[in-house]
């Protein structure tokens, strides 16, 4: 058994004085978090405000969460769906003309199960064209590749091949997204 009274802090991701986490969880709550449906452009201006990078034409829906928006990096005219949850204690690469839909969760920490349950974290990559379908979750150390498409409540823990499509727990390829020929479409 592992002691949690012993365990070290998870201050250890924060790469931000004490004050700024906190000020920024009160901007999240009233401007990401939010469930009205407030201009997409203004919650995307105040995650940039934090430190995250966000190229032109993102969609933000409402209900969203972001724990470090400084560890969020996403390109553009990429839409991000409602309730969408960035528990990023490390780095979030997101390509441009990406879809991460409803009630997805991405995370890039977990601990040390065995040890003395330490956080750990590792960044995830979604390249551009990407899909991710309803409540999915993607945990840290994920690359999912140019184009592919996750299925509605699939776990993606590893690589995902572009123009891939998978589904399930753990994610597995199940076909593929565009034909030989049109591979990656129009990006």
């Amino acid at each position: 058994m592992i002691r949690l009274a012993d365990a070290p802090g998870e201050r250890t991701s924060w790469d931000r004085p004490r004050s700024m986490v906190y000020l920024w969880g009160i901007a999240e709550l009233l401007f990401v978090t939010n469930p009205w449906q407030v201009s997409s452009a203004i919650r995307v201006r105040v995650l940039r405000v934090f430190g995250a990078e966000i190229g032109r034409g993102v969609v933000f829906r409402p209900r969203t969460r972001v724990r470090f928006p400084w560890k969020l990096h996403i390109g553009n005219d990429s839409w991000i769906g409602e309730g969408v949850w960035f528990h990023n204690q490390d780095h979030i690469h997101i390509g441009h003309d990406v879809v991460i839909s409803q009630e997805s969760f991405l995370t890039t920490g977990s601990h040390a199960h065995r040890r003395d349950m330490a956080l750990l974290t590792r960044p995830i990559t979604v390249e551009p064209g990407v899909w991710i379908t309803s409540r999915c979750m993607v945990l840290g150390g994920s690359h999912i590749g140019r184009s592919a498409l996750v299925r509605p409540m699939s776990l993606v823990a590893g690589l995902v091949p572009p123009n891939a499509i998978v589904e399930g727990n753990p994610a597995q390829v199940v076909g593929s997204r565009f034909p030989a020929e049109d591979e990656g479409g129009q990006l």
